[in-house]
């Protein structure tokens, strides 16, 4: 078996469980994973980087907003 054969079983197989293994649908699944086996034949790949790579800076935080000053509450008048 090539191991694009092997792909396309992989892929259908993955397809066949995904939609709840039902029966009867084997022919369908095949087809859409020999497609999908195909277009990532198609798609280059990305080579593999040999370092790791860099960490995002980290967003600065927000500039603190300024808190408004409380006013002093004024002294309550006595019960008469």
């Amino acid at each position: 078996m090539s191991t694009e054969d092997k792909r396309i079983r992989e892929l259908a197989h993955q397809i066949w469980e995904s939609e709840g293994k039902p029966h009867g649908e084997d022919a369908r699944h095949w087809e859409m994973a020999r497609k999908l086996a195909e277009a990532e034949a198609l798609t280059p790949s990305k080579p593999k980087a040999t370092a790791k790579p860099k960490a995002a800076p980290k967003a600065k935080p927000a500039a603190a907003k300024p808190v408004p000053e409380k006013k002093p509450k004024a002294p309550r008048k006595p019960a008469s």
